[in-house]
């Protein structure tokens, strides 16, 4: 194993030597109303807890603070919607003040420290502040993606019971206007639980109707007198964040106040090597955990510019939307998910236009949300001519379990397809099915050694015992976090996805991460993903499906046959890879990640519902159709 730099090891080796010291330490670099009494400990369910007896308020570190100390005047927040032709800055004293006015209007509508507050909003402005108001009453705010179906919006109103709602009256798909309202008012309908009110972000191109008695306008909150921060527990929840679970059931991660602003406040300078007033553009949605942490509290409680975009990675106008971001506001990071990348790889595979744009503040592209696959990394790095860095991380962590830590100096430089090394605080194992760690390169389940950092979960909300029984029962002593890889003999970890893409083929367990990587990498492939279907010979066999760059006119039988050649040559006959099918898209989760559960279904021929996050479900009926024509999986061979 290469030896690490002393600043990397000395601090990952210290964190996990002494948690408490680490901790206690990046504890102080934020503000406290009362020092924690303890810095780890346990609570009656035997959940490790951070900060216990320390007093504060994630609004008043956001906002209030760098007034205090004279950044009032710098831009907090920049808007740029090109699917509405918006732009619009504001100041840390400007969102101060939106902030307080809107968490004064909240107050008189009843809403108390601990009250919960769903926002079922896009990515605005007026989302940011309602955030942040619910921070500043100690009211704890579950984001629910703007559009979700009313079914889904009704559990999660059921399990959150919220106070009030807030919501926009629509969003805008590219050409496409999505009216949320008639959802909102389903999902009410729906649920048992009902609130008090909710609260209702006109928007110009779709006005939505009120319902007197309930309905509130988000302006009129806005006329009410300036809330005061109210100070809460470190231990107290700030948000509620639901993520797909097994059942029916939404599962709601819970981040506490404390750990979360300490564990943000250090990754911005030690993963991502940010200062104060640097500028960060994280092309993603308030309604998932990276919009959470680095649109919204990470920047701004490290007193950072961040930049809130509202669109799509193409298409607005075109594929090279997020350099024009990045230039005209001098990002010195971008922050997105590999699936935007292999879009803009699609529409621009020369990579063109990234010439058009003045990227010279860039210092790094950071991809995450998903596994990046070597071809996209490459292209990326050529494109940008910046180091391109995969690192990973779960909406149950709420920020970095690995990467390359830009803000400790003389890392090793990113390595393709690998998410880089563990952060501090994080003691990350490759372990077998019995629970023993396992040599380099061999893939095995990745898990967590307790106590897990400041900042993850520190269980699912009002239910203990799923999260003992998902998360730590499987390893005693250790957090199992449901993805599989390995670790190489220079200490490289590689995510190789989720436990259930490795495919059982006549007794041989193979990664089918391997094989998209390999699929990945032929010129005329933009996007791939390899499942596995049911087989009655071997159990299990794998099939691609693959999404072609524009402009290339290979034909799919002189594709398959090279694909199946390539897969043949690197991972052998064993692999059993017979069929390479082409598709115009693959479905995806709104966050970005392929439905390869569902794939694998639909193949099957089993029962399924198409998932609530499935950003558009009319892509499973083509694809359905395409397996069909080419008799592919159990429910279409002829």
């Amino acid at each position: 194993m290469e030896t690490l730099p002393a600043p990397y090891a000395a601090a990952h080796a210290a964190s996990l030597a002494d948690a408490a010291t680490f901790w206690a330490a990046q504890a102080r670099q934020i503000h406290w109303f009362r020092l924690p009494e303890e810095t780890l400990s346990t609570d009656e369910n035997g959940f490790y807890r951070w900060f216990r007896g320390g007093r504060l308020n994630t609004c008043f570190l956001a906002l209030d603070y760098h007034l205090e100390q004279g950044r009032g005047a710098q831009t907090a927040l920049i808007y740029d919607s090109p699917v509405t032709g918006t732009k619009a800055r504001y100041t840390y004293a400007e969102l101060l003040d939106l902030t307080a006015r809107f968490a004064g209007g909240l107050h008189d509508l009843g809403v108390l420290p601990g009250d919960r507050v769903i926002i079922y909003m896009p990515n605005v402005p007026e989302a940011v502040v309602a955030m942040l108001a619910c921070a500043r009453l100690g009211a704890v705010h579950s984001v629910v993606f703007g559009g979700f179906a009313a079914p889904e919006l009704a559990l999660r109103i059921d399990d959150a019971q919220p106070r009030v709602i807030i919501a926009a009256s629509g969003g805008l798909e590219l050409d496409k206007v999505i009216a949320y309202k008639p959802l909102l008012d389903a999902a009410i309908e729906l649920a048992v639980s009902k609130p008090a009110h909710t609260v209702i972000c006109q928007r110009p191109f779709v006005q939505a109707a009120m319902v007197p008695g309930r309905d509130v306008d988000y302006r009129e909150l806005l006329k009410a007198p300036p809330a005061d921060c109210v100070p809460v527990e470190a231990t107290d929840p700030l948000y509620i964040l639901y993520t797909s679970g097994t059942t029916g059931k939404p599962k709601g991660v819970v981040r506490d106040n404390g750990g979360h602003a300490v564990a943000l406040r250090y990754s911005l300078g030690a993963v991502y090597g940010l200062q104060p007033g640097d500028t960060i553009f994280t092309a993603s949605d308030i309604g998932w955990a990276v919009g959470h942490s680095y649109i919204v509290y990470g920047p701004l409680i490290s007193g950072c510019t961040t930049v809130l975009f509202e669109g799509k990675p193409v298409r607005t106008p075109d594929a090279g939307t997020f350099w024009r971001v990045a230039a005209e506001y001098g990002a010195q990071v971008i922050f997105t998910a590999p699936t935007a990348i292999r879009a803009i790889k699609k529409e621009d595979p020369a990579g063109r236009l990234v010439k058009d744009y003045n990227l010279g503040r860039l210092r790094q592209l950071f991809l995450a949300g998903e596994r990046c696959d070597p071809a996209t990394y490459t292209w990326a790095t050529e494109a940008l001519g910046v180091p391109v860095i995969d690192h990973w991380w779960q909406t149950e962590s709420g920020w970095p379990m690995l990467a390359t830590l830009v803000g400790l100096a003389q890392m090793p430089p990113p390595r393709a397809g690998s998410a880089g090394h563990a952060v501090p605080g994080y003691d990350v194992q490759i372990l077998d099915e019995a629970g023993r760690p396992v040599a380099a390169g061999i893939t095995g389940l990745v898990a967590v050694k307790l106590p897990l950092p400041p900042g993850c979960l520190p269980t699912l909300w009002q239910d203990d015992e799923r999260f003992r029984r998902g998360y730590l029962d499987a390893f005693p002593g250790y957090y199992l976090s449901g993805d599989g890889g390995y670790r190489d003999a220079d200490g490289y970890f590689f995510i190789m996805g989720r436990v259930d893409d490795v495919i059982n083929v006549a007794g041989h367990r193979l990664s089918t991460g391997e094989m998209e990587e390999l699929l990945a990498a032929h010129p005329a492939v933009a996007e791939c993903a390899v499942l596995g279907i049911a087989c009655p010979l071997r159990g299990q066999r794998p099939i691609g499906l693959v999404v072609l760059k524009n402009g290339s006119a290979v034909g799919e039988a002189e594709l398959e046959q090279e694909l199946v050649s390539l897969i043949r040559a690197q991972i052998g006959a064993v692999a059993s890879f017979r069929n390479a099918l082409i598709v115009k898209r693959l479905p995806k989760t709104r966050s970005g990640k392929i439905l390869r559960k569902t794939l694998r279904q639909l193949a099957d021929g089993e029962e399924f519902a198409p998932p609530s996050t499935i950003d558009d479900p009319l892509i499973l009926d083509e694809i359905r159709e395409r397996l069909a024509v080419r008799g592919v999986g159990l429910a279409f061979e002829k």
